[in-house]
């Protein structure tokens, strides 16, 4: 659907508006990013994991050929 590329440029993107809206909504901004209901704590938590994911994605897929090759 969309490429990789698009996909890094297209995610924080739509995380940092939603976080400029919960920072414009929300009454109560820093502590209401606590809260799993809220769309601060999922704006702030996708920039965050999908590089985690893809570190240790590719650091699996390094070890088994590492694993392979020796």
């Amino acid at each position: 659907m969309f490429s990789l590329s698009t996909l890094t440029v297209l995610i924080p993107v739509v995380s940092l508006c939603g976080l400029f809206y919960s920072a414009t909504v929300d009454e109560n901004f820093p502590e209401g990013c606590t809260s799993t209901s809220s769309l601060c704590f999922y704006s702030l938590l996708l920039p965050v994991t999908i590089p985690v994911y893809v570190f240790f994605h590719l650091w699996k897929w390094m070890g088994i050929k590492l694993f392979r090759h020796n």
